[in-house]
């Protein structure tokens, strides 16, 4: 008598990248964290906190979806911010489909230049109206209607992704227009954004939470060491939080050192949280001058951008 086998998934298996652009602050981020159910990418009330493409990585029953959280598309000003936008652009031509997230709220005139930009890519789009939490349901409609007739969009999928309404919508039409293969990487992976780069982006946000005005745009943080210590139990963690000025250190330092302490606390027990570890964080400030107009600077910052 044959035993019992469990039932194997004989379908297909359907992978793809599909990017996650828009303008700045629009709930790129926070969208792609709400889909996988952790955090890969920071989010800040502040526009352009993303500087480089995130990739997170969906994966259920025969489908895998990798996400790419670009920067906000936005007239970049300093070399900096010309790169990112760089990286958002390049991005498009090696996807197989494009997620163009909207705020409802907050309309802005250069969503026509992102409209141009998915025209050119020539990609399957899916529009996302997120926010509609903030409006009334009636401006919703005239919103859907306008960009219907500007272009042939897979679907236009109004959304709520802090509060996570609409989202699974959102994969069901992209599974529709994934292409038949292989997966990319394993089932259980989520993201392929490495321990130091992470661990450096959580500490940013902090400061994106903390500061205000400049600041926050002025700082870049590279972690120099992660050691794990069996004596103490611990993951020890040394970063430096780079300033483009001297004058610059006593924001991100604080009075009696309470602004870089409030950081680093709030650091550590996001980073204990998503690690499954204690942590020992030591914070440094450095000054390097204009890090933001200089490529050598960039590079040296470890910022990920492709050559």
């Amino acid at each position: 008598m044959e035993e019992n086998n469990a039932f194997v998934d004989k379908r297909p298996t359907k992978s793809g990248f599909v990017a996650i652009i828009g303008l700045p602050n629009v709930g790129k981020s926070t969208l792609l964290n709400q889909i996988l159910g952790t955090k890969v990418s920071i989010v800040s009330p502040k526009p352009q906190t993303t500087r480089f493409n995130i990739r997170g990585v969906f994966t259920k029953d025969n489908y895998q979806i990798i996400f790419i959280d670009t920067p906000g598309i936005h007239d970049a000003k300093s070399l900096f911010n010309q790169i990112m936008v760089q990286e958002a652009l390049k991005v498009l031509e090696e996807v197989d489909a494009i997620l163009w997230v909207m705020d409802v709220s907050h309309r802005l005139p250069e969503e026509e230049k992102i409209l141009d930009l998915i025209k050119k890519a020539n990609k399957p789009a899916i529009l996302v109206l997120n926010k509609i939490d903030l409006i009334k349901k009636q401006e919703l409609l005239p919103i859907i209607d306008y960009f219907s007739k500007l272009h042939d969009f897979k679907a236009i999928i109004p959304i709520s992704a802090l509060h996570n309404d609409g989202v699974d919508r959102v994969i069901d039409e992209l599974i529709k227009i994934l292409p038949e293969g292989p997966f990319y990487y394993e089932p259980d992976r989520i993201t392929d954004l490495p321990l130091n780069l992470l661990i450096a982006e959580i500490i940013r946000e902090k400061i994106f939470l903390l500061t205000y005005q400049e600041i926050p745009y002025s700082t870049a943080v590279k972690v120099e060491e992660i050691r794990e210590e069996p004596d103490r139990n611990l993951l020890y963690i040394q970063a430096t939080i780079f300033i483009e000025r001297d004058s610059q250190k006593g924001i991100i330092i604080g009075k009696g050192g309470k602004m870089l302490k409030k950081i680093g606390t709030l650091a550590r027990e996001e980073l204990e949280f998503l690690l499954g570890k204690k942590i020992y964080l030591d914070l440094w400030v450095k000054a390097l001058k204009d890090w933001r107009e200089k490529e050598t600077h960039i590079r040296r910052l470890a910022i990920p951008f492709k050559d």
